[in-house]
C-alpha cells in the first residue's frame, strides 16, 4: 500500500484482531504482502508467533500481541505495546468473534451468552476506543468491524446472543462513523461470507450435539460444506479495495464481499 493514503507515512500499520485463524489470518497475510506492518492480535501466543514468522519469511513485517480483546486492561496494554513497536496504526480490523450456542434463550448458558457479547461487541468497542485517536491525529484511517448477514436477517429461534451482538456492532459502527466524520478516518462493518473457519467448525459441532431447533443449524452447515464456502481471501480483497483513495468517503456502511454465496441484503 502506498504512502499517499496516509500523509507523512511511508509504511502503514494494521492491527488485526482474530489474526490467529480464518478471516483475520487471511487479512493479516494479505496486508503484509502489500507492505503493511501487522500487529497480530489474538489469544493464542504460539499461533500468532507462527504466523509472524511465516510473514517474515515471505518478506513482510509482523509481530504477535496476545490479548483478550474484551478485557479493558489487556487492551490498554495492547495499545501501549503496539505504539512502542510500530507507532500509531492507521488500520484496525476487528475480526475476533464467537458464535456461542445453538440453543433458545431458555436453554442458554448465561456465561456463554454474555461471553459472546463480550467478545463480539465489547471487544471492537475497546479496540476502536484505543486506536481511533491516533488515526484522527494522523488525518487518515480505516476501521473494519466484522459483522454478519445474521444482523440483517429475520430473528432466529436460536443463537440470540450472536445475532444481538452483530446488530449492536452495526449500530456502534454507524455511530462511530458519524463521530469520525470529517477526520479522514472511516468506519464500516462487513460480512465476510460463509467461510469455513474455526467458528464454522464450532457451530457444526454444537449443532450436531443438539436436538430441536438448535439442530436446524446443520442445514446451513451442510449448504456451506456442499458449496465449499466463501474463501477468506475475499474479505482480504475487500479490505485492500477500501484502502484506496477512491473510497475515502465510504463510511458507516455495511460492506459485502464480491460474489459471495449470500447475495447482499438491504442495509444502509
Amino acid at each position: 500500500m502506498k504512502a499517499e493514503n496516509s500523509p507523512g507515512r511511508t509504511t502503514l500499520t494494521a492491527v488485526v484482531t482474530g489474526a490467529g485463524s480464518g478471516v483475520g489470518e487471511a487479512v493479516a497475510r494479505a496486508l503484509a504482502r502489500h507492505g503493511l506492518r501487522i500487529a497480530l492480535v489474538g489469544r493464542r501466543r504460539e499461533r500468532l508467533e507462527q504466523i509472524s514468522v511465516s510473514i517474515a519469511q515471505a518478506g513482510g513485517t509482523a509481530a504477535a500481541f496476545p490479548c483478550d480483546v474484551a478485557d479493558i486492561a489487556a487492551v490498554d496494554a495492547l495499545k501501549a505495546a503496539v505504539l512502542a513497536r510500530f507507532g500509531a496504526p492507521q488500520i484496525l480490523f476487528n475480526g475476533a468473534g464467537l458464535f456461542g450456542e445453538c440453543v433458545p434463550i431458555a436453554e442458554s448458558s448465561p456465561d456463554v451468552w454474555l461471553e459472546t457479547l463480550r467478545i463480539n461487541t465489547h471487544g471492537p468497542y475497546l479496540a476502536c476506543r484505543a486506536f481511533m485517536a491516533g488515526m484522527v491525529a494522523q488525518g487518515w484511517g480505516r476501521i473494519f468491524n466484522v459483522s454478519s448477514a445474521a444482523a440483517l436477517s429475520p430473528v432466529y429461534n436460536v443463537s440470540s446472543a450472536y445475532q444481538l451482538s452483530k446488530v449492536a456492532l452495526n449500530h456502534f459502527t454507524r455511530q462511530l462513523a458519524q463521530e469520525l466524520a470529517g477526520t479522514g478516518v472511516t468506519a464500516n462493518v462487513l460480512h465476510p461470507g460463509e467461510v469455513r473457519t474455526e467458528m464454522f467448525a464450532a457451530i457444526k459441532a454444537d449443532a450436531a450435539s443438539r436436538t430441536g431447533p438448535g439442530r436446524d443449524m446443520l442445514k446451513w452447515v451442510e449448504k456451506v460444506e456442499r458449496t465449499g464456502g466463501d474463501p477468506a481471501e475475499k474479505t482480504a480483497d475487500l479490505v485492500l479495495e477500501m484502502l484506496a483513495p477512491a473510497n475515502d468517503a465510504v463510511t458507516g456502511k455495511f460492506l459485502w464481499i464480491k460474489d459471495g454465496l449470500k447475495p447482499p441484503m438491504p442495509s444502509w
